[in-house]
């Protein structure tokens, strides 16, 4: 038969069998019938992944997991770092949606890439509202801001940075700190060491411990300071104690590292929240400040926070941050916009500044209500111990001095779900929950030793 006079489907078959022969992996040379299929060809149910053992749960996300699986209607929340409202719903601020609408009006803006660096305006505002609007530092040009993925980012940012270009790698983290922390400067490269923070006896600040292990730290070493509102324990030291550490400090060379995920939550106050870096800015040192936007303006799923370094000069700050571009290009080459846009609108318009203000007041008001009212209601029921730490605490959490027996006990009994180490969010209580918690408290300290 003429090869010309082929039918087009004879043809288009021939093809397709070699085709499919060819992705078979059938070998075409005559000396092998075969060869072995790669390990990730799917020829069989033999994993290159098979020796990847599964993971722990995320202590704190882990949570949420099981409280989730739970279906009692009574059980509650309390291991979340989120705000909830009375009612126990997720909140989004009012002013928050007003700058969205705005943002949304604006037919001008568009979906391009960031820098590297992040939004500038953003950057500008929030270095203002950490450190003050008449901040020496600023007006120098000694602060160089960088927008990251929220707290987390920021930290992150900072510790790779610190571990490539800072004489000492070595940082001191408070005991208790955040479960994060470690992780996160450990993965950056840096060797992490504690210090003493959280009395149980007092269930208070060891205040002392504190002193004389940043006394013993090497010199030049990194600090990890909560700027306020310490998570977990909820105990801040006072202004006085923050004097006294700022010059131990600074007389050691150490470097201060500032973790501010709850300005304006704790006390209400940006300013008052903002004082204890403020004090260590205004000694003209150099320090690194993570900085969130989740918990003071709701933001959790925006991811939005920045990084700031505060330097001796203008030059070595320009320098600083060309080095924190070559951390962020690889890691997530820039941040997205939507949030920081959402921070900025904020922060610039005077009337949307205000209300923020309101609102954010208001949502550190609320919590502190919920302590006084469960300090209340475990004083009403005659709960052994002193109960007094829960409204001397500040911000979202407290540090109950419940163990993890205690802690099972409440779970298993009364469908309360916390972390282990007996930290609770106050921002998950509300007036109707606060008598389930302080009865599951007092049947666990009777209980449960």
């Amino acid at each position: 038969m003429n090869p010309e006079l082929a039918s087009p489907s004879s043809s288009s078959d021939r093809r397709i069998s070699v085709l499919a022969r060819h992705l078979a992996g059938v070998e075409m040379d005559s000396k092998n019938d075969s060869i072995s299929a790669f390990p990730t060809s799917g020829s069989d149910n033999n994993s290159v992944f098979s020796h990847v053992v599964r993971g722990p749960e995320d202590p704190i996300l882990g949570v949420t997991v099981a409280y989730n699986k739970d279906p009692s209607p009574v059980k509650l929340n309390l291991g979340v770092g989120a705000y909830r409202t009375e009612e126990g719903k997720p909140l989004v601020l009012n002013v928050v949606r007003k700058a969205e609408l705005l943002l949304v009006n604006d037919r001008s803006r568009v979906k391009e890439y960031l820098p590297i660096t992040g939004l500038a305006e953003f950057n500008k505002l929030s270095a203002k509202l950490m450190f003050g609007a008449n901040c020496p530092a600023i007006q120098e040009n000694r602060v160089t801001t960088v927008q990251c993925l929220s707290g987390t980012g920021s930290l992150r940012v900072g510790a790779e940075f610190l571990a490539k270009h800072y004489l000492q790698r070595t940082i001191y983290i408070p005991q208790p700190t955040w479960g994060n922390h470690p992780k996160i400067f450990t993965l950056a490269g840096l060797s992490v060491k504690t210090y003493r923070y959280y009395d149980p006896a007092t269930r208070g600040l060891n205040f002392q411990g504190l002193v004389e292990d940043l006394s013993s730290a090497s010199s030049g070493a990194i600090v990890l300071l909560h700027a306020c509102a310490h998570n977990p324990t909820g105990v801040d030291p006072t202004f006085q104690q923050w004097e006294q550490i700022r010059k131990l400090m600074r007389s050691k060379g150490l470097m201060p590292f500032f973790d501010s995920a709850y300005q304006g939550f704790a006390s209400g106050n940006l300013d008052a929240d903002a004082q204890p870096v403020r004090m260590f800015v205004a000694d003209g040192g150099e320090l690194l400040l993570a900085q969130s936007y989740a918990k003071n303006m709701g933001l959790y799923g925006e991811r939005i926070g920045a990084l700031s370094i505060v330097c001796k000069t203008a030059d070595v700050a320009a320098r600083v941050e060309s080095q924190l571009k070559l951390v962020i290009r690889p890691m997530y080459s820039n941040p997205p916009i939507h949030g920081a846009s959402i921070v900025a609108a904020i922060l610039k318009n005077r009337d949307l500044y205000n209300e923020w203000t309101i609102e954010l007041k208001a949502m550190a008001d609320r919590i502190i209500s919920m302590r006084q009212k469960l300090f209340e209601a475990l004083r009403a029921r005659g709960t052994p111990g002193d109960w007094s730490h829960i409204v001397k605490q500040i911000g979202m959490f407290t540090f109950t001095g419940l163990n993890s027996k205690q802690v099972s006990f409440m779970t298993k009994e009364y469908h309360i779900y916390m972390t282990s180490d007996g930290r609770i969010s106050m921002a998950g209580l509300s007036s109707k929950t606060v008598p389930h918690l302080a009865d599951a408290i007092h049947a666990a300290v009777k209980q449960v030793v």
